[in-house]
């Protein structure tokens, strides 16, 4: 099943100081991560700094991916300012808030996002008439639902957009599973570059600001974090960012994980 690419008209608006775009495809790309120097080095470089020496290492076979979650925007508008026309790729499962839909449309025509939308092969009625609701099952059922939904969509974005590397705005700082993230850490077939891995809320409430860039719409209604409707919750006293997602039993939903699947390519 191809994915579905959408494109949409927009400018980029005025944000001040601006990093200059990288206008000349790099001579070559890597495809096993930095070298000790180089890790050594991005792990003190600034997030602009990183995606520079993703783009000159990766060349067009660099993509990055979003959610469209709460703190979004950043991500966009910092990769975007310095590769204006990277591959966006937007995995839509079907059970997104419609808040988040419209937030995806504005931050799309407002940023001119090169945005490749992909869905998963089997459709959200189909799935409940043969498989019930899945995120109603357990860690199984939710790591089906996730493989699905997510995993098998992204996985066919890599392969169609002949993606070796791709930048995602993986925090250490959201939870125990990212604690231990590298800036630039191979999974699978690719490697993924983590340019905002060290910021903390402050400073990516900082470059929110700064730039006059909005947060997702529910981030008013106590949301930190943001998935699918069923399966994130606002944060109440005394929860973790953690266990706003998937019910406290899981974060990951599967992207950010090696699936372990041979025939996969993340």
């Amino acid at each position: 099943m191809q994915g579905e690419v959408s494109e949409m008209p927009g400018s980029l608006p005025d944000s001040g100081t601006s990093t200059a775009a990288v206008a000349d495809a790099p001579a070559s790309a890597g495809s096993e991560g930095a070298t000790l120097n180089e890790e050594s080095r991005l792990e003190t470089a600034s997030a602009e700094a990183r995606v520079e020496w993703a783009y000159e290492t990766y060349g067009d076979s660099l993509v990055m991916t979003t959610s469209f979650g709460v703190q979004a925007a950043v991500m966009l508008h910092l990769v975007t300012r310095i590769v204006p026309r990277i591959p966006v790729v937007f995995i839509d499962t079907g059970y997104l808030f419609p808040e988040t839909y419209r937030f995806a449309d504005e931050l799309t025509r407002r940023l001119d996002l090169n945005l490749k939308t992909y869905v998963p092969a089997m459709t959200a009625a189909r799935q409940e008439s043969l498989h019930g609701k899945l995120w109603e099952q357990g860690l199984a059922g939710l790591e089906r639902y996730n493989r699905i939904n997510k995993v098998e969509p992204m996985d066919r974005a890599v392969r169609e957009l002949g993606a070796k590397a791709w930048l995602a705005g993986l925090r250490r700082s959201q939870s125990g599973s990212r604690e231990n993230l590298r800036v630039v850490q191979p999974q699978k077939r690719v490697v993924k570059v983590h340019p905002i891995l060290d910021w903390d809320n402050r400073r990516v409430h900082r470059y929110l600001t700064e730039h006059g860039l909005p947060y997702h719409p529910l981030w008013e209604q106590g949301y930190v974090s943001l998935g699918d409707w069923h399966s994130s919750a606002p944060l109440q006293a005394g929860m973790t960012e953690e266990q706003t997602r998937f019910g406290g039993l899981k974060r990951e939903c599967g992207l950010h994980d090696a699936t372990g699947r041979v025939d996969f390519q993340i």
